[in-house]
């Protein structure tokens, strides 16, 4: 069926970010993987030409456009070149860390981050993950207690994505004990603050150019004027920008589930066995025809949640179910195309077998498979009583 997500503005910005990456980060992405760092001035250049940072204001130097389409059609170039740790990189500034800034910083605030955040100059990273917390924020050990005009910031992060290269660090904290889930806040703590430290950059098993880190923070004096919002509303906060960020995750998961797709489907009717394309044997037209399905279906749900996004009306239900079901999809996908490619796809130089790792944490960060369920399952459940 027709796709009629995009207009003609966007398939322009289409061209862009095709140029872009192709002059920017294909020639570069191999070394990037192999050195496991990503140059730090291509996101300089990226956020100058667009590429992120869209929707921060004029005055501050952006375009002030909020169209999430402009957002999709990044995931999939990006998907199309097959360059997801540069993909993930972007997504981080565009799907989490930006809604922050924007959404929560007063005037102030605003004057001082968004035209570094903007220029790419600045690079940020949202540290709510702890060792033995996982999914469970209410959890949270790394506190802050007020002391004259500052906090004291005591703790430890981990899996922080960008977390060697940030200069700002949303670090969500305990600030009130007996406050329950109202004793929550999220403080900004900047590159040289004295106490902030960073330990290992984690050896992840797939997107090794895109920098994981452990974080730590003793006795870090942050000013009350880097408290992004009311202290003791940081869960509110948190909870409040998941679907924003789920709704990246869907994005680049069926962004990469087509892309690879069809590049297996090519490769079907290249590869010959048997004295004919492998493309012509019953078995492998059944399994592409499957694949085709699932990713045309699932496309049209991820079209619509992009819609409901730009209208205002995305539940974190409904970017729940698009994050779980679209990221299992693309596990099964990736996975099923490694096979048809046989022994080829197993290995690195093939965009297939590179994908097969990088996709892997797709069903964990930004809420597990079975988080997701189990909001799914408590909104049936609390319908069902009423």
């Amino acid at each position: 069926m027709r796709r009629d997500l995009y207009t003609e503005d966007h398939e322009q910005y289409r061209e862009t970010v095709r140029e872009f990456l192709a002059r920017e980060v294909v020639p570069h992405h191999d070394r990037w993987e192999s050195e496991r760092w990503i140059d730090r001035k291509v996101l300089a250049t990226a956020a100058q030409q667009g590429i992120y940072g869209l929707q921060i204001g004029e005055e501050y130097g952006g375009a002030a456009e909020s169209d999430y389409r402009y957002r999709m059609v990044v995931c999939e170039e990006v998907a199309r070149v097959h360059a997801l740790s540069f993909g993930l990189t972007v997504a981080l500034q565009d799907d989490l860390v930006l809604h922050y800034l924007l959404d929560l910083t007063n005037d102030e605030q605003k004057r001082r981050w968004l035209p570094g955040f903007g220029s790419g100059h600045v690079i940020g990273a949202l540290a709510m993950t702890e060792p033995g917390t996982g999914s469970d924020l209410r959890g949270i050990r790394t506190s802050a207690r007020r002391d004259g005009d500052d906090w004291i910031l005591n703790g430890q992060k981990t899996f922080i994505s960008s977390g060697m290269t940030a200069d700002l660090v949303i670090v969500a904290a305990r600030t009130d004990p007996d406050a329950g889930s109202r004793g929550f806040s999220l403080l900004v703590v900047e590159r040289d603050m004295p106490g902030f430290t960073r330990g290992r950059k984690l050896d992840k098993i797939g997107l090794p150019a895109q920098d994981t880190a452990e974080l730590y923070f003793e006795d870090v004096r942050v000013p009350a004027a880097n408290v992004l919002g009311a202290p003791g509303t940081g869960l509110q906060q948190l909870m409040s920008h998941l679907p924003r960020e789920r709704l990246g995750v869907t994005a680049m998961a069926i962004a990469t589930s087509r892309a690879i797709f069809d590049l297996t489907r090519d490769y079907c009717f290249e590869r010959r066995a048997f004295g004919k394309p492998i493309g012509d044997f019953q078995h492998i037209r059944f399994e592409l025809a499957e694949m085709a399905t699932e990713i045309d279906v699932a496309e049209a749900y991820v079209d619509r949640s992009v819609h409901a996004y730009n209208a205002g009306q995305l539940t974190p239900v409904d970017a729940a179910k698009g994050k779980w079901f679209v990221s299992e999809l693309q596990k099964r996908v990736v996975d099923r195309c490694l096979q048809l490619h046989g022994g080829y796809g197993y290995m690195t130089e093939y965009p297939v077998g590179r994908a097969y790792v990088d996709t892997r944490i797709q069903t964990i960060y930004g809420g597990t498979t079975e988080i997701m369920k189990d909001l799914i399952g408590r909104d049936l459940a609390s319908k069902g009583r009423t």
